[in-house]
């Protein structure tokens, strides 16, 4: 009924009276026609008749059961009352409105006969005598509809609250969002540079934030310490920013002066609080989450979640190793409290979480005679080779599974976490549920969801590995006991997440090295370790030889699961970076109820974030993730919209800085 009926009665009536002439005229040529013609022309006079009183019936039943339900008789009374107001049947077709929704809503237009649809946003006209109020909006304005059932319909009516609706989304509008912003590795370009223009880009920065925050009508303020920046904006800002990923982060990347550039920073982002001192600490939360998670990116805290923008520069390394020193002095005095020592890594751990734990294992056993133990389930480890030579060495209680850890564990039982940060992730989650004493040591990105609980939480995404974490703190803790096996545990970790030394090396990982070196560690026997049998290295190179290239990166799947699918994916996926034009590499395997996904890049692109995207996470040139209840077809269609839009992105982003000057100032004279 979306049009007036009784506008189309007429039409059927007319219909009705051609029949009765169309009969008249076949008289005169033909009995039988007229006949037929004329039955039929009764007939449909007969049908206009009946619709049309029943028709009126309906609507005076309607109007009279609204009428009843709300005191009102009449069209004027209808029209008393002061909001805009509607008679609908069960369908929702207008029966009958008053002035004030004709003047207000209608611009005097007559709606009746239409449907209450094109003023509602639920189709089902129930939807509204079954609630207390439904916000509507309706050429440019807010009202409340309030709905009353009746016999065989009801009546509606609008409460305009377009004022108050205004006032309340410029509150929510006008909330205050606090920004801090650090400037990240200025003590590195210090080193590598002269004071003046190291305050040259300070000077330029501070100038750029300055513009940024006025830009938004914002406050700024340079904090003295630590050379941080405090920004309050209105939330109103927050979306444009988010749209824009950002750009101050590439405005600082491009800084450059004197032939100096590199300069990152990061923002914290904390809105949504109650408080300004609520949002304050939002801020700094997230400040520190784009700080481990390697810098040069913003990360919005909104107090349920997380957001991250940037993160495409690679982390600079710190070369003070004050905090080290200060890290090895509290983790000696924990460890000195503690009755015992359970170190654990990783699920399917490898040779960098095994030559963490193998490390510590030796100081705090051998050099501070505490009981040590490293859980482990051995039957799931990549780091086989590493674990035989431990035992055959005739360490045989080195390793422990869950059932040994648990049994254990006591009040004063320490639990030091390697090469992870996340719980999900732990080898066994009832050994750290159980240990009331726990800390960290870990290298990846910080994710959202990490260890919370940690007394100690040393975290360095600058650092290549855990294994060189490690071999650094011994340094301090103690290396005397430290033989040439457990070296070669240490120099294997750091040699396979750096990839042989190519990746993410810095020269605190060349110290750590050479350190190791000259404990004993043979780059021979080190290489033995990691040693395939003839199946693995079929495997590797039938999933190279079956990749494909897409967009830069290449793509591979494994047919079915086998006993050394893990290494030799993970072993795949750094082959295929060899290829020519390969930006990042996906090797996607089967196991029992998921589809794992093994991602590698050489930095150009960082495989975290695409990671992150499908629940996973890692590290900036090497991640990995888990999809559950997918087919291999289906997980591979997500990773290849991921990288599709990630491309996409690049892409713009490129032809937007072609087009923009980069921040450049001339060298002095």
């Amino acid at each position: 009924m979306n049009k007036k009926i009784w506008v189309t009665t007429p039409v059927f009536i007319i219909f009705s009276i051609v029949m009765f002439v169309m009969a008249s005229v076949s008289y005169y040529y033909n009995t039988t026609i007229f006949i037929i013609e004329l039955l039929a022309a009764i007939a449909s006079a007969a049908t206009v008749f009946l619709s049309t009183y029943k028709f009126g019936n309906y609507v005076s039943r309607i109007i009279k059961s609204a009428s009843g339900a709300f005191s009102i008789m009449n069209q004027s009374s209808l029209d008393l009352i002061n909001v805009a107001a509607i008679v609908v049947d069960d369908f929702g077709v207008i029966m009958m409105c008053n002035k004030n929704f004709t003047q207000k809503m209608c611009n005097n237009e007559d709606k009746i006969g239409e449907t209450a649809a094109q003023f509602i946003e639920s189709k089902d006209i129930r939807d509204y005598f079954n609630h207390n109020g439904i916000d509507v909006s309706y050429n440019d304005k807010w009202y409340v509809a309030f709905g009353v059932l009746a016999e065989n319909g009801g009546i509606i009516y609008f409460v305009d609250n377009s004022l108050y609706k205004a006032n309340s989304d410029e509150y929510l509008l006008s909330r205050p969002v606090v920004a801090l912003i650090d400037f990240d590795n200025k003590s590195e370009i210090e080193r590598a540079s002269d004071e003046n223009v190291c305050d040259q880009i300070s000077i330029f920065i501070e100038s750029k934030l300055q513009e940024w925050a006025t830009g938004m009508k914002g406050f700024y303020k340079k904090l003295e310490k630590n050379d941080m920046y405090l920004v309050v904006i209105e939330e109103r800002n927050i979306q444009t920013l988010i749209e824009q990923k950002f750009k101050i982060l590439e405005t600082i990347r491009n800084i450059r002066i004197n032939d100096v550039s590199g300069a990152t920073i990061s923002i914290g982002i904390g809105h949504c609080g109650k408080t300004l001192r609520e949002c304050e600490l939002r801020a700094r939360q997230a400040l520190e989450m784009a700080h481990g998670r390697g810098g040069d990116q913003a990360a919005v805290n909104n107090g349920e979640g997380y957001e991250f923008f940037g993160g495409t520069s690679k982390g600079v390394e710190k070369r003070d190793k004050v905090r080290t020193r200060v890290i090895s002095a509290a983790l000696e005095e924990q460890i000195r409290k503690s009755d015992k020592v359970i170190i654990m890594g990783h699920r399917f751990s490898d040779l960098d979480s095994v030559g963490a734990a193998v490390g510590l294992w030796s100081t705090i056993q051998k050099g501070m005679d505490m009981d040590a133990f490293i859980a482990i389930n051995k039957n799931q480890s990549l780091a086989g080779s590493v674990i035989s030579n431990i035992e055959k060495s005739g360490l045989l209680d080195v390793f422990i599974d869950e059932h040994t850890a648990l049994n254990e564990i006591t009040e004063r039982t320490l639990l030091i976490v390697v090469d992870t940060h996340s719980p999900s992730f732990l080898e066994f989650a009832k050994v750290y549920k159980k240990c009331k004493r726990v800390i960290v040591i870990d290298h990846h990105r910080m994710m959202v969801n990490h260890i919370e609980n940690a007394m100690i939480f040393y975290h360095e995404p600058y650092s290549s590995s855990a294994s060189e974490m490690v071999a650094e703190l011994i340094q301090y803790l103690g290396s005397d006991n430290l033989t040439r096996l457990e070296a070669e545990a240490l120099l294997a970790g750091i040699m396979l997440d750096t990839k042989n030394f190519v990746l993410r090396t810095g020269v605190r990982t060349f110290e750590a090295a050479a350190f190791l070196r000259g404990k004993g560690a043979d780059t021979v026997e080190v290489k033995r370790l990691f040693s395939n049998s003839i199946s693995t290295y079929k495997t590797k190179y039938k999933l190279v030889s079956e990749a494909e290239i897409f967009n830069f990166y290449a793509i591979a799947c494994a047919d079915e699961e086998t006993s050394d699918i893990r290494i030799a994916a993970a072993q795949a996926a750094d082959e295929l970076l060899g290829i020519e034009n390969v930006k990042a590499s996906f090797v996607m395997f089967p196991t029992k109820n998921c589809i794992n996904i093994s991602a590698r890049s050489l930095g150009d692109v960082n495989v975290q974030v695409l990671m992150e995207k499908m629940g996973g996470g890692g590290h900036q040139t090497m991640a990995a993730t888990q999809l559950k209840g997918v087919t291999m077809e289906e997980a591979r269609e997500q990773l290849v919209q991921i990288v599709s839009s990630i491309n996409s992105e690049q892409v713009q982003n490129q032809t937007e800085s072609a087009g923009a000057e980069s921040a450049f100032i001339e060298p002095q004279q």
